[in-house]
């Protein structure tokens, strides 16, 4: 069949790419604003009456709550966004995280109104991970599907370089108030700040992505469906029933594949900052330093492995940075242990570009494994299933297995174990670039309502298109 969707436009399309990437930049800008906040101050202003190191422990705690409602964001968000479209479930989760983010920076501490401020930290953390749940899988398919097949990996990529765009800005907002405040003040009120810019921030992110068009190969796969239905009447199964019946297989690898990118990050992003200061004795500020450079740096590599995995496929890639990253962490940790800049840069910096080989591929990857009316159900659950043991109890089982041994040679096995697990997860995947999401995705997917028509063509190839 032809298609019957006009290519996108140069303009649009980018303002497709700049939307998603804003947007994601916006959200992860909260979510590792809370991360960085767990590790340096809310032990403290949270949970006073314990020690330094319990105390990290019960703040990461409630960090890990945020990575358990993300599969439920990602169930309901996935939901409707196969049902109504990608854009209107976008803007929801926007609004979501910047209202919780905004609210945290208000919430009294410990001393202010006793065992209330946690357990208010705890639910504002929940519906955190609740927006974010639902804020990956519509972001990278909204550019997924309006882009080509030939350069989806590096465009779909863009997205995902919100990650690092979120922890740079999240980064630099703490080093700048750490850099001009007393250590005092900053954890009195001065930590707040940067929750409260999260509203500014929301107003802008929220400006931009009303003004993007509805995901094309969404706007077909529904008219087709909805006319399928007229004609002979069939009840389109609930997108989750279908992904756990027919797409089970592709859920499973999505979730392996994640385990070893999503623990390594949060070990040389979050755990870092307890290890870096309690137990290699560098400074705050310089350790938050080395990170605001390690994430630019990271966010030169996330595009460029994305455009590889067009050329070679995506699970080479993927392996590599799996495998890299494994054995890279017998090499973190001495490095962090000298304490310097240069040390702790190199440490970090390393490790998040072969964490971009298993990233920057992954948005292209998940898009292909599903069709069209289960992709943001299949996609999102996948990717926020493993969050759960893999991202969201990395800082704690780390922060744990450094008190039990004193050593952080257990915490280089324990992401060592994990790449295992990924490069098992890419064995027994199927190879997807290339894949036409107009035709259903995974092997023998073919989900009701896909329309089998080309996708739309990104920028470059819909000019030579209209000549």
């Amino acid at each position: 069949m032809a298609s019957t969707r006009a290519p996108a436009s140069r303009g649009s399309f980018a303002k497709v790419v700049t939307s998603s990437l804003i947007g994601t930049t916006i959200e992860w800008y909260d979510f590792f604003l809370y991360g960085s906040a767990a590790a340096l101050v809310f032990g403290t202003v949270f949970f006073p009456d314990a020690d330094p190191l319990t105390g990290v422990l019960l703040s990461f705690g409630t960090y890990a709550v945020g990575f358990v409602a993300r599969p439920l964001g990602g169930l309901v968000f996935g939901h409707f966004g196969d049902r109504t479209g990608r854009k209107r479930l976008l803007v929801i989760s926007l609004l979501m995280m910047g209202a919780s983010t905004f609210a945290i920076g208000l919430l009294p501490g410990y001393a202010t109104i006793g065992v209330a401020a946690p357990l208010l930290l705890i639910l504002l953390r929940v519906v955190q991970g609740f927006a974010l749940g639902g804020e990956w899988g519509g972001a990278v398919l909204l550019v997924s599907e309006h882009g080509s097949a030939r350069h989806r990996g590096f465009w779909a990529s863009w997205p995902q370089a919100g990650v690092p765009c979120g922890n740079l800005l999240a980064t630099a907002v703490l080093a700048v108030l750490a850099a001009v405040q007393p250590a005092e003040a900053f954890d009195a009120w001065g930590w707040r700040i940067p929750f409260l810019l999260s509203g500014l921030l929301v107003l802008i992110g929220l400006y931009i992505r009303l003004a993007v068009s509805e995901s094309p190969v969404f706007l077909e796969a529904a008219r087709k469906a909805e006319a399928s239905a007229q004609a002979s009447g069939p009840a389109e199964r609930a997108p989750l029933v279908a992904v756990l019946r027919d797409h089970w297989r592709e859920l499973l690898v999505a979730m392996g594949v994640r385990v070893a990118e999503n623990i390594s990050y949060y070990v040389i992003t979050a755990f870092i900052l307890v290890y870096a200061v309690q137990e290699a004795g560098a400074e705050r500020g310089t350790v938050l330093n080395a990170l605001l450079a390690a994430a630019v740096v990271q966010l030169a590599a996330i595009p460029l492995w994305g455009a590889l995995s067009d050329k070679v496929g995506r699970r080479p890639v993927v392996a590599f940075g799996a495998a890299g990253v494994g054995v890279w962490m017998f090499v973190f940790f001495p490095l962090v242990d000298r304490a310097g800049f240069g040390a702790i840069l190199a440490a970090a910096g390393v490790g998040l570009v072969l964490h971009a080989a298993m990233y920057g591929p992954q948005a292209a990857y998940f898009s292909e494994l599903f069709g069209t009316r289960t992709r943001y159900s299949g996609a999102s659950i996948g990717y926020q299933l493993a969050s759960i043991v893999a991202g969201g109890l990395a800082p704690l089982i780390a922060t744990s297995l450094l008190a039990a041994f004193a050593s952080a040679v257990p915490v280089a096995v324990y992401v060592a174990g994990a790449a295992v697990i990924t490069l098992a997860a890419v064995a027994v995947s199927p190879e997807t670039r290339g894949r036409d999401l107009g035709q259903g995705g995974g092997p023998g997917a073919g989900d009701a309502g896909d329309t089998g028509a080309s996708p739309v063509e990104g920028p470059a190839e819909g000019q030579a298109g209209a000549r």
